[in-house]
């Protein structure tokens, strides 16, 4: 490169950057900076002859004011002039400017094409670098469309400088990553494969990433790579470090290369040629060898190069799975690590150890660390390093050491970071079931996991062991004893209180021989939690105490006085009034055999899938969750994969674990069995309706277990995520979407019929995403009433990075459907495929506007066509707050006019939906109601297994009791638009 001259010390540039620095106040920095903007606007202006270095170094002015934070709108045609000057600092700063301050849609793009093409073209290698760092730093699609074709030819050609080969691979890296649709696949790509013979190691590292990244995309195109690979790997690796000195980083020959190397071999699997493969091997113990070797430097970024390499060579390793004797080598290299005095090192050890277990050579190998990793559980003081201990030991866990091993995950819950409770107690649930061989034990660890960590044992948890339970004759008697016992605590979780009333509600005779745990005795057990519980459990407990009256004749009429009590016939909550009366009706005019018969023991479940690792698999996201053997698991427990496949094909209904206790006035299907009740009778308004999601239809059940358990590469077409989209009725920023791996958040802005919405997609993981795409998909109607463009992402996402896209939004006419952003990377070598509707809704084109009193209504009456209004009344679903209602009603995007109504109570708005075809005037009038009295009116039907006869099941039972209700009135001049808009500001409230 050459040297700078004493001419371009630019002396003027550095008075300006003394007087910044020197100035006391802000006010002052601003002033010297208008000053100084005058003055070379004024020379651009008034002095046509400008020589190159007067133009620089006011250019570079410029630059610096920009990065104080200023605005810059003049300079850039000065800035281009400089490309064209045969000195290369002039050049550089033109570069520099162009690089930091062009935007990629600037008119003067196809100046600086030309600039580009003619240093590309010069064969001057100084020039060209230049060019090649300006076109990977803009990385504009223009740009790419402009050279994506050349700089292949500049990368391969024979003349071609080593630096300028460096820059060219680059360059066409970043050209790849930004529009990959763009970079031609040709006679190059063979040619780019010899660069990694190529003597310069500058020029096979960059060779080596960009050959990495096309690979990944068109893997047979540079298969060839992989002898050249290893070839150049085993000549790293067997070399001495000084006969790579340039290339020496703390006496670690080319690590950056090794590692580059390594990663482009898992691109493919183990070499076919034997000895191509042993070569290889050769090259894996080599690196292993080394790692035992006594460094050659206390310095830790020696230690850091070494392990870079070590690891990546593990990775290889673990990859290919088929060197027995590299795997357990590499385990045992990694013990080494467990109790290394680097945090760092400590973690990457535990994570590879992780997917060393799953391996069939190399479990064993892993099990011999079980101390080491306990012991790290219990001591370690990062938080992260001891969830990494978790999953190691959920991984190494069988037969041999279950129990062991659940113990200790269960001693360590008690102290556990909150952040990782709930994942410790799937874990723990998982492996209680799946290495359970006594039935008695696995109750007795999931009743202390509800009593340890209650607050984090989801419903999958507990549905599993009342699963099992119903399940298994031998286990059940000794399962309705434990929790009567657990229950007698003065303080009992809520989980432990449902699992109590359901089981002894079933099996509470079996343990009713015992006068400490007699009928009356278990009843009042289980009242006495009743006041502490939510409604749901309380439901819960009124379905067992109707199952106690059939059980046990002798407490019916204490149970009766339960039901019959004001606090449940006039309880406020509708779901538990209904309960009670239909429950105490039942009781008073069934026989003996009719409750037996409608109010049966369970029958068993199906054999099923463990909804409990599937939790456990959507929550850590594909690839994290270590496989265990036998992964089919049947509903009692057994690891027959056989049988659990062959009942997939029967269970196309599956009886609610809750219908049987929980009986309602509601029809029975025609085809449910006359012996037990129906899982179709109870309702599914209430979260209790179906307590296993036994009946979830097959499309909510089934592709969710396709999803997480399946190991194709090809995902099932994902359902739409709609979960946060109403949230975004009455506002334009925040998370839409979240899982274990990725973070989708959502900033919307919206001016008339434009829109333009930045959408964040946040990698979660420490892993990279690979082959990133996300595209807007619309229906045929909607494509015709709103158009959406998106720009391209980068293809890959980095583990911990952020990757923003641009959508940018015309509505032409109104319309009711949303677009859907449809993702998909390949994550852990798997697929992903995530489908989210996008909150696009019509009110985000409203225009807010403002009106008197006078104004509002002489509109209102012009609006008064019945095909002009839509009124619905509608029950609020949160407590009426004022302040809270102000803010939706603004942020639907209407004025909200103070004054205007009669009634202040009310609410009135007024704005425009503004289309590209149209503009639709709207005025919204919002009237609460916060003691609307409503009745109810309860026939006791008779229930499907009860006789006709019984003349008394035709009474009728009405309620009187106040709710909040709302009046939502809306008039626009097009009907359509008000139900839309009705029907989005309504769910609101």
């Amino acid at each position: 490169m050459p040297a700078v001259s004493k001419g371009d010390g630019m002396r003027g540039l550095a008075v300006f950057i003394s007087d910044i620095r020197n100035c006391k106040s802000k006010e002052a920095e601003v002033k010297r900076i208008n000053k100084e903007l005058a003055n070379i606007r004024s020379k651009f202006k008034g002095d046509k002859a400008l020589d190159g270095y007067s133009k620089k170094k006011y250019v570079c002015k410029l630059l610096f004011i920009f990065l104080l934070g200023h605005d810059i709108d003049f300079g850039h045609m000065e800035a281009v002039n400089l490309l064209s000057s045969n000195k290369y600092t002039e050049k550089q700063i033109g570069y520099l400017f162009i690089s930091v301050l062009v935007n990629s849609n600037s008119d003067l793009i196809r100046l600086i094409n030309n600039g580009l093409k003619n240093d590309l073209n010069s064969r001057n290698p100084t020039f060209m670098n230049l060019a090649l760092h300006c076109i990977a730093n803009v990385g504009s699609r223009e740009m790419a469309e402009a050279f994506a074709s050349q700089i292949p030819s500049i990368l391969v050609a024979g003349d071609t400088m080593d630096s300028v080969k460096q820059s060219a691979a680059l360059c066409l890296l970043r050209l790849n990553r930004t529009c990959p649709d763009l970079v031609p696949m040709g006679e190059w790509t063979a040619r780019v494969v010899h660069l990694l013979n190529d003597q310069h190691l500058g020029v096979v590292t960059s060779a080596t990433s960009l050959i990495t990244t096309l690979a990944q995309k068109s893997p047979e195109d540079f298969k060839t790579s992989i002898a050249l690979a290893v070839a150049r790997l085993s000549r790293i690796v067997t070399s001495a470090s000084i006969d790579l000195q340039d290339y020496t980083y703390y006496f670690v020959a080319a690590p950056w290369l090794s590692v580059k190397l390594l990663r482009l071999l898992q691109c493919y699997t183990p070499p076919e040629d034997a000895a191509l493969r042993s070569r290889l091997t050769e090259c894996l113990e080599t690196i292993l060898n080394k790692a035992q070797e006594p460094p050659k430097s206390k310095k830790v970024q020696h230690s850091n190069a070494k392990n870079a390499v070590l690891f990546e060579a593990i990775a290889l390793i673990i990859h290919y799975d088929s060197e027995p004797t590299l795997l357990v080598r590499a385990c045992n290299q990694l013990g080494q690590f467990l109790q290394h005095r680097e945090t760092n090192l400590r973690y990457l050890a535990l994570e590879s150890m992780c997917t060393l277990a799953s391996s069939e050579f190399s479990h064993e190998a892993v099990k011999t660390h079980i101390d080491t990793v306990i012991n790290a559980l219990k001591t370690e003081r990062d938080v992260s390093v001891r969830q990494r201990a978790v999953d190691l030991l959920y991984a190494m866990c069988d037969r041999s050491n279950s129990k062991q091993i659940v113990a200790e995950m269960l001693s360590y819950l008690e102290n556990a970071d909150y952040s990782i409770r709930e994942e410790i107690v799937l874990k723990v649930a998982i492996l209680a079931e799946k290495y359970a061989v006594d039935y008695t034990w696995y109750v007795d660890t999931i009743l202390n996991l509800i009593r340890m960590a209650g607050d984090y044992v989801s419903e999958e948890v507990w549905y599993r062991v009342i699963q099992i339970v119903i399940n298994r004759d031998d286990v059940q008697g000794y399962a309705a004893k434990t929790v009567f016992e657990a229950l007698q605590a003065p303080a009992c979780h809520e989980n432990l209180v449902k699992v109590g009333g359901y089981i002894l509600g079933e099996f509470g005779n079996l343990i009713a021989g015992d006068s400490r745990s007699s009928p009356l005795v278990q009843f009042d057990l289980l009242h006495s939690k009743f006041h502490l519980c939510s409604v749901p459990t309380r439901a819960l407990l009124l379905s067992a105490y109707i199952k106690f009256i059939n059980l046990f004749p002798e407490v019916k009429a204490t149970i009766q006085e339960v039901l019959r009590s004001d606090s449940q016939l006039r309880n406020a909550d509708v779901e538990l009034q209904q309960r009670a009366i239909e429950y105490l009706r039942l009781s008073c005019i069934a026989s003996t055999d009719i409750l037996a018969t409608v109010l049966e023991e369970m029958p068993p479940f199906p054999e099923r899938e463990s909804s409990i690792l599937a939790k456990l698999k959507r929550k850590k996201g594909p690839g994290n969750v270590p496989d265990i053997d036998d992964a089919r698991w049947n509903v009692n427990g057994n690891g027959n994969a056989e049988q659990s496949e062959n009942a997939e094909g029967t269970n196309k209904f599956s009886p609610s674990l809750m219908a049987d206790l929980l009986p309602t006035n509601r029809p029975r299907p025609a085809s449910s069995s006359p012996t037990m009740l129906s899982a179709g009778t109870m309702g599914s308004a209430h979260p209790f309706t179906d307590l296993l999601n036994l009946n979830s239809s097959p499309s909510a059940g089934a592709s969710l277990l396709v999803d997480v358990l399946s190991d194709s590469s090809t995902p099932a077409s994902a359902d739409v995520s709609e979960e946060n989209f109403s949230r975004f009725v009455c506002k334009n920023n925040g998370v839409i979407f979240e899982n274990q791996l990725l973070q989708i958040g959502l900033k919307s802005e919206y001016r008339q019929n434009l829109g333009r919405m930045y959408v964040f997609f946040g990698n979660k993981t420490s892993t990279q995403f690979l082959s990133f795409s996300s595209s807007v998909t619309s229906s045929d109607t909607l494509k015709t009433q709103l158009n959406v463009h998106t720009k391209p992402v980068d293809p890959t996402v980095e583990g911990g990075a952020q990757l923003q896209q641009i959508l940018n939004i015309e509505c032409l006419s109104d319309f009711t459907d949303a677009p859907v952003l449809d993702i998909q990377f390949r994550y852990g070598g798997a697929l992903q495929n995530i489908a989210v509707k996008l909150p696009v809704m019509l009110n985000k084109f409203f225009q807010p506007t403002e009106m008197a009193s006078q104004d509002f209504f002489q509109r209102w009456k012009q609006l008064g066509v019945p095909q002009q209004e839509v009124q619905t009344i509608f029950k609020a679903k949160h407590p009426m707050d004022t302040d809270v209602t102000n803010a939706k009603i603004l942020g639907f995007g209407v004025a909200l006019l103070d004054g205007v109504d009669p009634s202040p109570a009310n609410f009135v708005g007024a704005g425009v939906i503004h289309t590209k075809n149209t503009q639709v005037g709207c005025l919204l009038r919002l009237e609460p109601n916060t003691q609307a009295l409503v009745k109810r009116r309860t026939h006791t039907q008779t229930h499907p297994c009860i006789e006709p006869s019984y003349s008394c099941c035709n009474r009728v039972c009405v309620c009187v009791f106040p709710v909040q209700m709302y009046r939502l009135t809306l008039r626009t001049s097009r009907e359509s638009v008000s139900q839309r808009l009705c029907d989005l500001l309504s769910d609101q409230f």
